[in-house]
């Protein structure tokens, strides 16, 4: 699921957006970025799943 997420948020950046963190104040900055071109979404999206999966494994103990 995590491949899944990754590559949503870099072809569809507010939907991996979604789908790591819900409906929040995370996802209207992502659909604002990509309303401005895709690139800024894309990143955007790629450093939230990111540091959603970080915070995971923290939680988890994983490291």
């Amino acid at each position: 699921m995590k491949l899944v997420r990754f590559l949503l948020g870099l072809l569809v950046p507010p939907l991996g957006v979604f789908l790591s963190v819900g409906v929040g104040p995370t996802l209207i900055i992502n659909v604002l970025l990509t309303l401005l071109g895709w690139l800024p979404g894309s990143i955007h999206a790629i450093w939230v799943i990111a540091k959603h999966e970080e915070q995971l494994n923290r939680q988890e103990g994983i490291y």
